[in-house]
């Protein structure tokens, strides 16, 4: 099938970068000094302090927050390890922080940072006693663990082959100490397949999940120091994850059965069952003294559960707010969760036996978090919640996502409380493809079975315009072929699109940097039944003549998952047709973001966006 714009995949071409320029300034224009105005509000909620994620350590706590306009890790008795600002010195661009991890003694610090927002950057192994950087990796390293001799690592290869000649993209784990590195895991896996390590609590066992996508999983433990000793414990096809080893068992949590989460020990060649499925998805699981903390996903909001280890029920907490609650880290005695709401940036609790709130923000004011369904073309009921203040105009943006078994959860858009403040409603749907309600949920929604994302997407959006709302969709990733496939379909549903960082030409989604990986998810365009139903659906492929809302399409140069050329293609089809679309490119942000005040701008225009097209 001939592509007319194959060409805008080469951003080096001057005829994309002389687009860039010309459509930011046109975008610009429509939006005016409605953004200038909206940017200091925007910014007040956006620059609270934010968690990302704790580890304990024997020296105390370390932890990455967003602070204002910076990154830091730092100890929470407030000593700076790292900061963002002293990066973009040295590096004279802007800086975002992605991931940590330090060694149980609280000694060796590793992170990553890259330039502009990329995945790629640099990952650096610290002494935290001295600061000095003992190692610099480019590109940067994943899933770093340290032991007591060296530290295990993953390289991702976006480019070339593996040492045992695979073809990227592909993982491999590796052991570094004094002697150099040698790959210790992975030889033969091909695209598709992701490698996550961990330890258990008491230092001595490793457990390694190897998935291919987001569909499978095996397990494999031995010791931590011995990866030649790892053997291959449990596999299955469905999602699972190892959470501890107690007393020589294996605890893991998978999705076998009716895919909504059960708890299994593993004892030699003894497979118990410890927490039977139950009505809603048990997602996630630690044990702490002895006893199992679990969070259960009720209409995609977390309660926490309390068990014996050997299963039996003894408590169960609940919040004030629909929230998200997912553990940080635990040392077996004490475990740190973040729980996170529409209005709530984060809280930080400890659970030792009982949960103590150890430091918080939130946003005051009048808000009510209400829940509704819609019901889909084939009569699955779709749960999705609505936050509104205390005046309501009619006026209702709503946030997708459907897919890669990812929930969508309550969670804090700072440019969404003034839109709220100025009587509009903030919506968020749980559509099939996300894992709101166990596999077969996340089943639903992927490959042949897509359109039912859609379906689930524009009942939704239907019924909020049957209540006499006028209706602002969005999506990011995913979520962005999710808004173009619904535009494409049923644009009458929908008074203002907004398409962000998009996957959207399903024919040639696996040629684009390492889009091969989704394949498990999406299907194989290559395949003529796989790409039969992919042609069905691709945005990019059924623009048509049609009456069109305001569209955005926002991307960023310096995303290297998702190809900017999916955007840029998809704005050229609909702005052919002379529909009223609007493209914006950052020139430093990549697909995991960007420095807070390049991405407090960029969720500004989307609020101005939004503002100015649902007047």
């Amino acid at each position: 099938m001939e592509d007319p714009y194959v060409w805008m995949e080469n951003l080096n071409d001057e005829r994309v970068l002389k687009l860039v320029e010309e459509e930011n300034e046109r975008f610009r224009e429509f939006v005016g000094e409605l953004s200038d105005e909206l940017f200091p509000e925007v910014w007040e909620y956006y620059s609270m302090p934010v968690i990302y994620n704790t580890r304990l350590t024997e020296r105390g706590t370390i932890a990455m927050y967003r602070e204002r306009d910076r990154q830091v890790i730092r100890w929470l008795d407030g000593r700076v390890v790292v900061d963002s600002k002293e990066l973009e010195k040295e590096f004279n661009d802007e800086i975002l922080l992605q991931t940590f991890s330090v060694d149980k003694a609280g000694r060796f610090l590793a992170y990553s940072f890259s330039m502009g927002g990329a995945d790629e950057g640099i990952t650096r192994i610290v002494d935290l006693e001295t600061g000095e950087i003992l190692e610099e990796f480019r590109p940067s390293i994943r899933n770093v663990v340290f032991t007591d001799n060296g530290y295990y690592f993953s390289r991702f290869y976006r480019h070339g082959e593996t040492p045992d000649g695979t073809r990227a993209p592909a993982v491999r784990l590796f052991f570094k100490d004094g002697n150099g590195e040698r790959m210790v895991f992975g030889e033969g896996l091909g695209s598709g397949h992701f490698l996550y390590l961990r330890e258990s609590t008491d230092g001595r066992t490793a457990m390694l999940t190897v998935t291919l996508g987001w569909n499978s999983a095996e397990i494999y433990t031995g010791p931590i120091d011995e990866p030649e000793k790892w053997e291959r414990v449990y596999s299955a096809e469905v999602p699972a994850e190892p959470i501890d080893v107690v007393n020589g068992r294996l605890y893991v949590l998978t999705r076998e059965g009716r895919g909504l989460g059960k708890m299994i020990a593993i004892d030699g060649e003894k497979t118990i069952e410890v927490i039977p499925e139950g009505d809603f998805p048990l997602e996630w699981a630690v044990i702490v003294g002895h006893r199992i903390l679990a969070g259960r996903l009720v209409h995609a909001s977390h309660r926490l559960e309390l068990y014996s280890l050997d299963g039996e029920k003894l408590d169960e907490i609940t919040f004030d707010l629909p929230g998200s609650v997912y553990p940080l880290d635990s040392d077996g005695k004490r475990a740190l969760l973040r729980y996170e709401s529409f209005t709530v940036p984060y809280r930080l609790y400890e659970f030792n036996g009982e949960l103590k709130l150890v430091e918080k923000q939130e946003v005051a004011g009048d808000f009510k978090v209400e829940e509704d369904f819609a019901v889909s073309k084939d009569g699955t009921k779709i749960h999705y919640f609505h936050v509104k203040g205390s005046k309501d105009n009619k006026r209702v943006w709503v946030f997708g996502y459907g897919g890669f078994n990812v929930s969508l959860t309550p969670r804090f858009f700072p440019q969404v409380i003034p839109f709220i403040k100025r009587g509009g409603t903030f919506a968020m749907a749980n559509l099939r493809g996300g894992s709101e309600y166990g596999e077969e949920w996340h089943r639903a929604g992927m490959r042949e079975n897509k359109q039912n994302v859609f379906d689930d997407f524009i009942a939704v959006l239907e019924k909020l315009k049957d209540e006499g709302y006028k209706v602002a969709a969005w999506g990011r990733s995913n979520g962005g072929l999710l808004v173009s496939a619904t535009l494409t379909q049923r644009p009458d549903v929908m008074d203002s699109a907004l398409i962000g960082y998009p996957v959207i030409d399903m024919l040639r989604f696996h040629k684009l940097y390492i889009g091969s990986v989704w394949i498990p998810e999406y299907g194989n365009p290559d395949d003529p039944k796989e790409g039969g139903f992919l042609l069905r659906y691709s945005p990019y492929h059924n623009v048509r003549p049609a009456r069109y809302p305001p569209t955005l399409i926002y991307t960023g140069l310096h995303d290297d998952r998702v190809h900017p050329a999916h955007a840029l293609k998809f704005f050229m089809k609909l702005k052919e047709l002379g529909a009223p679309v609007y493209l914006r490119v950052e020139t430093k942000s990549g697909h995991m973001g960007a420095s807070p005040e390049t991405r407090a701008k960029e969720l500004t225009d989307l609020l101005a966006f939004v503002l100015k097209t649902l007047s």
